[in-house]
């Protein structure tokens, strides 16, 4: 009889157990309680997770104000939600901006944020879980069905970001987003013009990536931001901060804005109070919204300041400028300006001005810029470290340039992106990331990537394996392990070969360069054979995907060709087209080769702009018509094709022998993923053999970074007991050695070493400053 009750207790007890949590079913309707008085952004958040919602399960999510399953609330605007929570968790909200914490407790499912933003990402941390995609709108990312989804009791994240304020640029929109916007996704009779259903869907993508940060697409093309109506009341429905670019100041785009609201010249010197008026028309506009005032000022667009012409005038224009803004936000903002977020951004010509040693008031953010090819040109110093608006950075994945733009593909890669802004982070960059996107597509990886960053920089970890593991999990979420298994090789060969040559970059040709050669295609300076294996590396990528192509699953055929089939096959077919061109300039292919490749790549636009029945018409072209895209032209070079090169000896830097210090770190990047990251003061060593030869020359290639401290990025190197030879190799300003160092992703230096007749040789190389890294060594005869 005892064992008998025993037995009953067990079967009534275990399954009470077992549903012991939260359980979303599509048998069930789910009731969300929450206060009206919540603020919009977080309404606003809810009716995005209502939509997933009812995609995953077919079910209803109901609101109230009493009583329900899932409780969501601000600190100090929901006790019910509060009431679950333990003090201490709720002190540790409190201690940051925009954190959220969900948890489960006795079978209810709580939200509670620190704020506003803390709040809306909690709710949508819930779609994460329920798996659906940031990309869903954006990539076409189907929304998987599922007949339940269990959080157990107890469950706990508590999260908050690593970075203030992240967020994205839309830039060189002219041929992307502007004429897909006021053509196909929002029609309007205004040319130019990205009203607010296509900002809608922008901020609606950010609040998915956990970001707050926008600038607005600025260039002459598109209508601005603040001429469109209903733009910034999305943006505050969303609770989107809105900043504007380096030659933006004060929440005004210039180059669209001055030639219709400006009077006489934008010239600060000589016409003050005419710039002064344009600036306080719109702070007194925007004075109730969530802005970050760019402060400063440069040419009308991308140019340096009028009426200043050497730098110490520059410095004392400046000067005054920080002044007279300064006091307009003050007057119409907040008396208190220090509690408005401001920065100030030292790109270009500016740099010069403050390094000079233009004071910029404590509270304003700093804002650093890369080299807009990858490599950040100045990290925070302790001074800048210890200012209490501290610092960010303005990093491109797309650019409009010399010495050659990249707008078609997002091919930057992913290990350059996270050695660059880790280290940044780590020399006290934490206040602001913004992320140059150019039209938003085709960079949706590299866009996750670093907001993934932003928000938490520990979740990646800092070596191959981290960076592997996200575009797996990446992978993954949008198809599946099984594929992803398949496509991480795929994907990191794609970014290696890119990494070598940008497809943009395959024509060998510049911009804004005054000698007119650079505006013909022409010869690469690679030999036959490696042209010939480059071609065999990407058709073997490209096949790969062509093949896995006809196995997707017809629901995932829009997101795979968005983020997989387009970008890697329109690579395969630009290399071919130029490869195949350059061979049949020397009579070593046919001309129809390169000629089938540039109708192939024709081919894949066509089909990008018709995918989804038009969704994305208009969205995908050939940015600025540039020779790159062209056919390449059918001539004959009389200059013969270099030979291949046979050095001695070539190492990848992780091939080395042993290291002294600390142990160097591989992150997948280099022209063989093998270079290493070498800390300063630490050593590798490699290990050859020579025979016939008592003179060697050593040529050693880096990734051409930019000094980290101070005005040099130096190496020491030395082949067994020999003195050693220091050797420095940043680069000035847009010098021809930086074009070439940009445009290959080395910066190579070559030394030469008298060796002793021993037949083992030992190569020491020491980092003298941060930021070394070592991609390949070639040792060849003198």
């Amino acid at each position: 009889m005892r064992k008998l009750i025993i037995s009953i207790l067990i079967g009534v007890i275990f399954p009470l157990y077992a549903s012991a949590g939260f359980v979303f079913r599509n048998d069930k309707d789910v009731t969300v309680v929450i206060n009206d008085s919540e603020e919009q952004v977080v309404h606003t958040a809810l009716e995005m997770f209502q939509k997933d919602y009812v995609n995953v399960f077919d079910r209803e999510l109901k609101t109230s104000n009493q009583q329900g399953n899932i409780y969501i609330g601000t600190i100090g605007l929901n006790k019910k939600a509060e009431q679950f929570i333990a003090i201490k968790d709720i002190q540790e909200l409190k201690q940051h901006e925009e954190a959220f914490l969900v948890s489960v407790k006795d079978n209810h499912l709580i939200i509670l944020g620190s704020d506003k933003r803390g709040t809306a990402y909690g709710i949508l941390e819930l779609s994460r879980m329920i798996g659906v995609s940031p990309w869903e709108w954006w990539a076409d990312s189907p929304v998987e069905k599922k007949q339940s989804f269990k959080l157990k009791e107890g469950f706990k994240t508590l999260q908050y970001p690593s970075v203030a304020r992240r967020g994205i640029f839309i830039n060189d929109e002219d041929w992307g987003l502007t004429p897909w916007s006021y053509l196909t996704h929002e029609p309007s009779d205004t040319k130019g013009q990205i009203g607010p259903k296509t900002h809608a869907r922008i901020f609606e993508l950010l609040l998915r990536l956990r970001a707050n940060t926008f600038w607005p697409a600025m260039h002459t093309c598109s209508v601005a931001f603040y001429l469109t109506p209903g733009n910034k009341e999305t943006a505050d429905k969303y609770g989107i901060f809105i900043g504007t670019a380096h030659c933006e100041p004060m929440m005004r785009n210039t180059n669209a804005e001055w030639k219709t609201a400006g009077t006489g010249k934008y010239d600060y010197v000589n016409n003050r109070e005419n710039v002064l008026r344009f600036w306080e028309e719109r702070v007194k506009e925007l004075a109730g919204s969530d802005n970050i005032y760019t402060l400063g000022i440069r040419g009308v667009h991308d140019g340096k300041m009028q009426g200043a012409n050497t730098l110490q005038e520059q410095k004392a224009a400046l000067t005054n400028v920080l002044k007279d803004q300064r006091e307009m936000i003050a007057k119409y903002v907040n008396p208190n300006v220090e509690q408005v977020s401001q920065v100030f951004i030292p790109y270009k010509e500016v740099l010069d001005v403050y390094k000079m040693g233009l004071e910029v008031p404590e509270d304003v953010s700093l804002l650093w810029c890369d080299d807009n090819y990858g490599y950040i040109r100045h990290f925070p110093d302790s001074k800048e470290r210890a200012r209490k608006g501290g610092n960010g950075i303005y990093y491109h994945i797309s650019y409009w340039g010399r010495p050659h733009s990249y707008l078609w593909l997002a091919t930057n890669h992913p290990a350059q992106l996270y050695t660059q802004m880790k280290l940044a982070y780590d020399k006290g960059a934490q206040d602001m990331w913004i992320l140059n996107v150019g039209d938003i597509k085709p960079g949706e990886y590299l866009t996750e990537l670093f907001l993934d960053m932003a928000w938490d920089i520990n979740a990646i970890e800092n070596n191959i394996n981290g960076l592997d593991k996200h575009l797996y999990s990446w992978l993954s979420r949008e198809f599946g392990e099984k594929n992803a298994k398949e496509l991480l090789p795929v994907m990191n060969e794609y970014y290696r070969l890119a990494y070598i040559r940008k497809p943009e970059f395959m024509g060998n040709t510049r911009i804004e360069e005054k000698d007119p050669k650079y505006k013909i295609i022409s010869d690469l300076p690679w030999s036959e054979k490696y042209i010939k294996q480059r071609i065999k590396e990407y058709e073997t990528i490209a096949a790969k995907v062509t093949s896995m192509s006809q196995k997707v699953a017809p629901d995932k055929q829009f997101v795979w060709f968005q983020l997989i089939e387009f970008p890697v096959r329109a690579a395969h077919e630009m290399n071919k087209k130029h490869l195949y061109g350059q061979l049949a300039r020397h009579e070593l292919a046919d001309w129809r080769l390169s000629d089938t490749a540039y109708n192939n790549m024709a081919s894949l636009m066509e089909r990008y702009n018709s995918l989804n029945n038009g969704k994305w018409k208009k969205m995908m072209s050939y940015p600025q018509s540039l020779p790159v895209f062209k056919k390449v032209p059918h001539t004959r070079s009389t200059t013969p094709l270099p030979e291949d090169d046979h050095p001695l000896y070539l190492f990848n830097g992780k091939d080395y022998s042993q290291f002294n210090g600390e142990s160097p770190v591989t992150h997948g990047l280099g022209y063989q993923r093998g270079a290493i990251s070498l800390s300063k003061g630490s050593d590798v060593i490699y290990n050859f053999k020579t025979n016939d030869t008592d003179s060697i020359l050593i040529e050693v290639a880096l990734t051409p970074n930019h000094p980290v401290e101070g005005k040099q990025i130096r190496y020491a190197i030395s082949i067994g007991n020999e003195p050693e030879q220091i050797v420095d190799f940043h680069t000035e300003g847009r010098s021809e050695e930086w074009k070439l160092n940009v445009l290959s992703n080395q910066a190579k230096r070559t030394t030469s070493h008298k060796i002793s007749s021993s037949k083992k040789q030992s190569l020491k190389i020491t980092a003298l400053d941060e930021g070394v890294m070592i991609d390949q060594i070639k040792i060849r005869k003198k």
